[in-house]
C-alpha cells in the first residue's frame, strides 16, 4: 500500500483520485502492475497494488549502471507494450521510470499507472504550482511536460521511455542536472548527446531509435511507443540473436488431405530450427495465426519480432511432391535464399532437414556438431506420417473425444509402418491421458505401458521416447522411474515440451508447486502452450506469488485467444481462457467462455471440472460443487489435482467437498 503525502492529497482531492484510479485499475494487461485497491483513511490518500517479488530497474542499474543490448531491448520491448495497451485505452502513464519498472521472471512491468495521471489532473489549471509538487521526474520528462497549460499525448510516454532505454545503454539518463530547473532546461534546447560516443557498441540502428524518440517536438517523434519498439527491435535483432519465423507452409492444390501435410512440415521445420542454439525461433500459436491471411513477410516479421521471414508452399501430385521456400530479410524485404524441392513424396523428412540447414547457414552461419537440426526420418513411409500428423493435431485438443480420435490415428500409422517410434509415443501418450482423466479404462494403460516401453526398444535416443516413458511410469505410480526419464529425456533435447510439462504436472500433483511453476516456465520456452502457461499461472497464484499469477495469466490468456482462433472447436482452451478472465477481473467475459465450452462439449468431464473450478473462483460454491460432482460422476481421475488446485481453495471446507473427494 502507498500513501499520498499530505499536501498532495490536499490539492488532488478524493473523488479526482479515486476516478482516476478507477481507470488505471480497468488496465489487464501482463506488463502492467495493476492497482488492486484505493481510498481515504483519516484524511489520507491511499492506494494498494500487489507486492513486488522482483527488483526495480533502477536497483538493477545501480548494480550495474550500463546493460546488455539485448537485456535493454527486451525491457524496452515490455514497457512499450505496457504503454501501448495503456493507451489504446486511453490512459497516460506521465512518470515513466526506472524506479517504476519491476524485474520479474522473464519480463519487466510499469507500476503506478494512473498515480501520475490523478497528480496532473489536480494541478491542471492552478495558478501557481508549488515546485514540490512537480509532476513526474525532470530527468524523465518531454520538454512539452514542463510547459504550463500543455496537453500532453502518448507521446511523452514515448520519451520517457526512451529516456529510461537511453539510460540502460549509456548508464545515466539523456539529460542531467543540480537542479530540476536546469534539467527542465537542457530537456528543452539541448542536443542529445548521441549515443554512440557514449557507448560505442550500441548499433547505430537502435541509437537512431531512442534519438528519434527524444525529439523535443512530439510531431517530430515516431508515430506511436509500438513505432518505437519496433523500431529498437528491428535494428537490434542482428546485434542480439539471429531470429526467424516460419510462416505456414501454403497448400497450392487446395485439397484438404494435404492440409495436415502443409501444416506438419511447418511444424517440424519450427522445431528443428528451434533446437539451433543461438537461434531464435517464433513459436507455433504466434505464426498459425497468420495462416490464410496473406500477410507479407514484413508485416509478420514486424509484429512477430524476427529479423527474417521462412515462406513455403507444396504441391502433390502422386507421388511427387514440390516444395518451393524463400527466406526474406525483415529490414528490407530482400529474398536472403530460396530454394525449390521436386522430389519424391517420401523424401519429405529430407527436404525438410534440408531447408532448415539452409535457413540456420543463412542466419547463424553455423549448426551444432556440423550435422543437420532434425534427428533421423521417423518412418518411410509417408502415408504412415500423415496418419501421425492428424493424430497429431486431435491429441492437442486434451479431451476425451479428441484423444480417442488421436489414438486411432496414432494406431493407424502404426499399421502402416510397426516401427514408427513416434506413433508409438502417440498412442502411449493418448493412452495414458485417457487414464489420467478418465480412470475407469484400465486397459488404456496396460497399452501405454506397452507402447512406451516399445518405442524406447525401436529409438533409445529418441528424447520423446523417453519424456513419453516417464509420463506412463508417474501413472502407473513409478514416480522415481518416471523423473530419472523426464530428466534424462531433457538432457536429451533442450527444447522438449513434454518432458518439462508431464514432469511439472507430477510436482504440482505431489504438492511441489515451487518446482512445479519452475517446470511450466521451462515447458512455455521451448513450446509456446496454453496449457503450459494456465498452469505455470495457477501454481504462482498456489504460491501466494500474486503479481507472478496476474502476470502470467495475462500471457495464459493471450495464448489460448491465439489457440482458439486456430482451433475454435477446442472445449479446453475455452476454459482456460474463461478461468483466466476471471482471474484477471473480468467475470462477465470469463462466464462466457464458460458458456462457449459447454456449448461445444456439454459432457466431457474436463470441460466441466475447469467450470467447476471458475465458479469456485467467484464464490459461487453450490453451482462449483455441481459441476465437480458432474465431472467426477463423468470419469474425471485426476484426485491429486484436485487436492492442489488454487482455483478450489474456497471449497476445501465444505462438507460436500469433503464427501465427493471420499467417494470413489
Amino acid at each position: 500500500m502507498k500513501v499520498l503525502r499530505p499536501d498532495i492529497g490536499y490539492w488532488l482531492g478524493p473523488e479526482r483520485f479515486l476516478h482516476e484510479i478507477r481507470i488505471a485499475a480497468g488496465l489487464n494487461h501482463p506488463h502492467i502492475v495493476p492497482v488492486y485497491d484505493s481510498g481515504e483513511a483519516g484524511g489520507m490518500l491511499y492506494y494498494v497494488m500487489p507486492a513486488a517479488q522482483g527488483a526495480t530497474l533502477r536497483q538493477r542499474l545501480e548494480r550495474e549502471p550500463r546493460l546488455p543490448l539485448d537485456e535493454a531491448l527486451h525491457v524496452a520491448s515490455d514497457i512499450a507494450e505496457a504503454l501501448d495497451g495503456a493507451h489504446r485505452k486511453g490512459v497516460i502513464h506521465r512518470d515513466v521510470k526506472p524506479e517504476n519498472i519491476l524485474l520479474l521472471e522473464g519480463h519487466a512491468a510499469l507500476s503506478d499507472f494512473g498515480i501520475a495521471r490523478a497528480l496532473h489532473s489536480a494541478v491542471a489549471g492552478l495558478p501557481h504550482t508549488d515546485p514540490g509538487m512537480a509532476i513526474g521526474t525532470p530527468e524523465y520528462m518531454s520538454p512539452e511536460s514542463f510547459t504550463d497549460g500543455a496537453e500532453l499525448d502518448e507521446r511523452a510516454d514515448q520519451y520517457s521511455l526512451a529516456c529510461v532505454v537511453y539510460e540502460m545503454l549509456a548508464g545515466h539518463p539523456p539529460f542531467t542536472g543540480a537542479m530540476p530547473n536546469l534539467v527542465a532546461m537542457r530537456h528543452m534546447t539541448d542536443a542529445v548527446p548521441p549515443l554512440v560516443t557514449v557507448r560505442p557498441d550500441v548499433p547505430p540502428g537502435v541509437a537512431r531509435a531512442v534519438e528519434r524518440a527524444l525529439a523535443k517536438s512530439p510531431a517530430d517523434r515516431h508515430p506511436t511507443v509500438r513505432d518505437f519498439a519496433v523500431a529498437l527491435l528491428d535494428v537490434g535483432a542482428d546485434a542480439a540473436e539471429p531470429s526467424v519465423a516460419v510462416l505456414p507452409f501454403v497448400n497450392l492444390a487446395g485439397l484438404p488431405e494435404d492440409e495436415p501435410l502443409a501444416d506438419g512440415i511447418t511444424e517440424e521445420i519450427i522445431t528443428a530450427l528451434a533446437r539451433i542454439e543461438g537461434l531464435r525461433v517464433a513459436p507455433r500459436t504466434s505464426v498459425f495465426v497468420f495462416k490464410g491471411r496473406g500477410t507479407d513477410a514484413r508485416t509478420a516479421a514486424s509484429q512477430l519480432r524476427v529479423g527474417a521471414v521462412l515462406e513455403g508452399s507444396i504441391r502433390r501430385a502422386g507421388d511427387r511432391l514440390r516444395v518451393s521456400v524463400q527466406l526474406v530479410g525483415a529490414r528490407d524485404g530482400y529474398l536472403m535464399w530460396s530454394e525449390r524441392y521436386d522430389r519424391d513424396v517420401r523424401d519429405v523428412f529430407a527436404i525438410q532437414d534440408e531447408i532448415a540447414q539452409s535457413v540456420a547457414r543463412v542466419l547463424s552461419g553455423l549448426l551444432r556438431d556440423g550435422r543437420g537440426p532434425l534427428a533421423s526420418t521417423p518412418t518411410r513411409d509417408v502415408r504412415a506420417y500423415e496418419a501421425y500428423l492428424r493424430g497429431r493435431q486431435y491429441f492437442r485438443q486434451t479431451r476425451k473425444k479428441s484423444l480417442q480420435y488421436a489414438r486411432e490415428m496414432f494406431q493407424r500409422a502404426l499399421a502402416l509402418d510397426p516401427s514408427f517410434a513416434l506413433a508409438l509415443t502417440g498412442v502411449a501418450d493418448c493412452c495414458a491421458l485417457l487414464h489420467m482423466y478418465y480412470p475407469e479404462a484400465e486397459a488404456d494403460l496396460g497399452l501405454a505401458d506397452e507402447a512406451s516401453a516399445r518405442s524406447l526398444v525401436l529409438a533409445p535416443d529418441l528424447a520423446q521416447a523417453h519424456a513419453t516413458r516417464g509420463f506412463v511410469l508417474w501413472r502407473l505410480k513409478r514416480t522415481d522411474e518416471a523423473v530419472a526419464e523426464f530428466e534424462r529425456a531433457q538432457r536429451m533435447d533442450p527444447m522438449q515440451f513434454e518432458a518439462r510439462y508431464f514432469h511439472a504436472r507430477l510436482c504440482f500433483g505431489s504438492g511441489d508447486i515451487a518446482r512445479a511453476a519452475q517446470l511450466f516456465e521451462a515447458a512455455a520456452r521451448a513450446r509456446e502452450d496454453y496449457q503450459a502457461r494456465f498452469f505455470a499461472a495457477q501454481s504462482y497464484a498456489a504460491l501466494g506469488r500474486g503479481d507472478e499469477a496476474q502476470a502470467a495469466y495475462a500471457r495464459a490468456l493471450q495464448v489460448s485467444l491465439e489457440h482458439l482462433e486456430l482451433n475454435p472447436d477446442d472445449p479446453r482452451a475455452a476454459t482456460m481462457c474463461a478461468v483466466s478472465l476471471c482471474r484477471l477481473g473480468r467475470l462477465e467475459e470469463g462466464l462466457a467462455y464458460a458458456a462457449r465450452a459447454r456449448e461445444i462439449d456439454p459432457d466431457d468431464a474436463g470441460v466441466t471440472y475447469n467450470i467447476a473450478c471458475l465458479y469456485a473462483l467467484e464464490g459461487q460454491s453450490d453451482h462449483a460443487l455441481e459441476c465437480l460432482e458432474q465431472a467426477l460422476h463423468h470419469g474425471f481421475g485426476a484426485r491429486d489435482w484436485i487436492a492442489n488446485d488454487p482455483d478450489l481453495a474456497s471449497l476445501r471446507d465444505d462438507p460436500r467437498f469433503k464427501a465427493l473427494m471420499l467417494c470413489g
